[in-house]
């Protein structure tokens, strides 16, 4: 067993001023025991098929909900929360598609960076330490509720007290015995619902329940064909979806943006999206979450997205539809048609 050289409360307060001078805007720690309250939710809604194929967390419920399966031994969790909110560019004419604000820039390289400055710093102790970080092995938000960062809002997602929810979360599973939070955050929502109405598709089915075969943030990642009952709802969206997000009232009224980020991509034009070869796509999203790693489902969603928002007039935007409906891929042919549709009629667009 590590001799620490500091107690642990002395230690835990050292990681967490390092976590937020290596660029994390919150630490807290939680403690390693199994998430039961997260495994039973994550079991009951896949057994509803709330999950609509999705994997990660829902794909070993009980693996992802035990710290002490990833650390053997593990005491603590140390989760931090880096925002991501940042100015938002101008939007461009209508023919591009839009990028949910997680996935303007990557957001999670340093968060990991920070994660791991403290893990290096635990095992300079002795003591195990490993990052988790968008892994599916770990229920960060659950995590981050059990740290006493904030609580779960009525859109699932958690809230942390005077900043909202633009946040990535990660953590660090360590054997060192680190105080955990007294207590969770209590419930800020109240009876607000904005949320819940705002949602294009209906997703949230109660609070704190989001149905993923309606959610489309799921439906732009899935694979398979979109599901045409919310294609009009999809918009101008090509990856994820803030709606739940944007009307949330600890996010208008408290939010910080970071300065923006020129590299950041909150829109693509779709066009560019279905003349740019397969390495291509890669190369501009390959940092986003796309099934089997293929392409055809970014083509996908921007054909759905163009039958929304494309410009009819444009002759680029005709052809390039045009040109889909004789793609070899069925799948692909099949949403080149139902844009045309749309493209055709574009007075009942939304």
């Amino acid at each position: 067993m590590p001799t620490a050289p500091t107690t642990p409360v002395a230690l835990a307060a050292e990681l967490a001023d390092l976590g937020r001078a290596e660029g994390l805007d919150h630490v807290g720690i939680a403690p390693a025991a199994p998430m039961a309250r997260a495994r039973a939710a994550l079991e009951e809604r896949k057994a509803a098929g709330l999950h609509a194929g999705m994997q990660f967390t829902y794909k070993h419920p009980a693996r992802s909900t035990t710290p002490r399966q990833a650390v053997p031994g593990a005491q603590a969790v140390v989760v931090g929360a880096r925002s991501y909110l940042m100015a938002e560019p101008a939007a461009p004419p209508r023919s591009c598609g839009r990028v949910a604000r997680y996935a303007w820039v990557d957001h999670y390289a340093p968060l990991r960076s920070a994660l791991w400055a403290v893990a290096r710093r635990l095992r300079a102790d002795g003591w195990k330490a490993v990052v988790f970080a968008d892994d599916n092995s770990l229920v960060d938000r659950e995590a981050a509720w059990l740290a006493g960062l904030g609580w779960f809002g009525k859109n699932a997602n958690l809230l942390l007290p005077a900043h909202g929810s633009w946040f990535v979360l990660g953590g660090v599973v360590t054997d060192a015995p680190l105080p955990p939070a007294a207590a969770p955050v209590a419930d800020g929502c109240g009876g607000c619902r904005r949320c819940l109405d705002a949602c294009p598709t209906g997703a949230i089915v109660a609070p704190g329940v989001v149905d993923a075969n309606r959610c489309l943030a799921w439906l732009v990642q899935r694979p398979g064909s979109f599901p045409v009952e919310h294609r009009a709802a999809l918009g101008d969206r090509i990856y994820g979806c803030d709606d739940c997000q944007e009307v949330c009232p600890p996010n208008v009224r408290f939010g910080a943006a970071r300065p923006a980020d020129p590299a950041a991509r909150a829109w693509v034009p779709l066009v560019e999206m279905l003349t740019a070869t397969d390495d291509e796509l890669l190369a501009r999203h390959g940092r986003w979450y796309i099934a089997e790693r293929d392409p055809r489902w970014l083509r996908r969603n921007a054909l759905v997205a163009l039958g929304n928002v494309g410009d009819p007039t444009d002759r680029a935007v005709v052809a390039v539809v045009e040109q889909y409906r004789s793609h070899p891929d069925p799948i692909l042919r099949e949403h080149a048609t139902w844009a045309a549709t749309r493209l055709a009629a574009p007075a009942g667009r939304p």
